[in-house]
């Protein structure tokens, strides 16, 4: 992605943080949450590869076409998941839009990485209310609730922690969208 590199860092730092995170949640829980787990690992891991600053990594012109791939094949993947799950449909817009991304930073010209990308106005528009309106929703979320509590449950397993590092992602998805 374009812009400073500070920032650019700092989203690399939180999304690969989330990944980590979600990594160790997959070795808890039922098939349905080790399997969100896991896609929600890929969108942050996937999404701390796109951020990294152009000025300290200018990716070869493969690696925008193969992270298209990935997440075509992640999108496939939460398309047929959310068949059971209305959660997956979150996913297949985060994948779509990692995907679209990545075509609009391969077709972009200079570096391939974000400088001069731009997209389709309308459908960046409609990604950043989507997600705008997902980080709302899980910031909300979070609130807390009277009578709950943590006591007991191994930090791994903590429901806040899940919806907390959703919520970084979709800011992370937002920080994105916005530099097209």
């Amino acid at each position: 992605m374009h812009g400073p590199a500070s920032p650019g860092w700092l989203l690399v730092a939180l999304c690969a943080a989330t990944g980590a995170y979600c990594l160790l949640r997959m070795r808890r829980g039922d098939e349905e949450q080790r399997r969100a787990a896991g896609g929600e690992a890929l969108m942050g891991f996937g999404m701390a590869a796109m951020a990294v600053p152009a000025a300290a990594f200018t990716p070869p012109e493969w690696a925008w076409p193969a992270y298209a791939a990935v997440f075509g094949v992640a999108a496939l993947r939460a398309l047929w998941a959310a068949r059971t799950s209305a959660h997956h449909l979150h996913h297949l817009v985060g994948a779509s839009a990692m995907v679209y991304m990545a075509v609009v930073m391969a077709a972009s010209p200079g570096t391939g990485h974000g400088h001069g990308a731009a997209g389709v106005p309308l459908l960046t528009g409609v990604l950043l209310l989507y997600f705008a309106g997902y980080v709302l929703v899980s910031g909300v979320r979070l609130l807390p609730v009277a009578g709950t509590g943590g006591g007991g449950v191994a930090w791994s397993d903590r429901p806040e922690l899940a919806r907390a590092c959703r919520l970084s992602m979709g800011i992370g998805m937002l920080a994105m969208l916005l530099t097209m």
